[in-house]
């Protein structure tokens, strides 16, 4: 796998409601997808830092699609690559 990563990217370009407390609510567009994450199109600056935990929620008007956690592990010119956190 490139990069040494641990599961394959596969492009996606949906839109994701992001929910945070600093930053309230921004919906973005992804633009990718993998096991362990996703990659959102966004300006770095309008998000929280690396290590911060945030809710995200894909938007599809004909379905109620469950809310998960994620973590900022990835910050680069064009987005931002995050993390799915198992919730427990």
């Amino acid at each position: 796998m490139d990069n040494g990563r641990k599961h394959i990217r596969t492009p996606l370009k949906v839109d994701v409601k992001i929910t945070h407390p600093d930053i309230g609510v921004k919906v973005v567009k992804t633009e990718n997808i993998s096991e362990s994450g996703l990659f959102i199109l966004v300006e770095p600056t309008e998000m929280p830092p690396i290590g911060e935990r945030v809710q995200g929620q894909i938007i599809k008007d004909d379905a109620d699609l469950p809310e998960v956690t994620m973590e900022i592990v990835r910050v680069v010119e064009n987005g931002v690559g995050l993390r799915f956190i198992e919730n427990k």
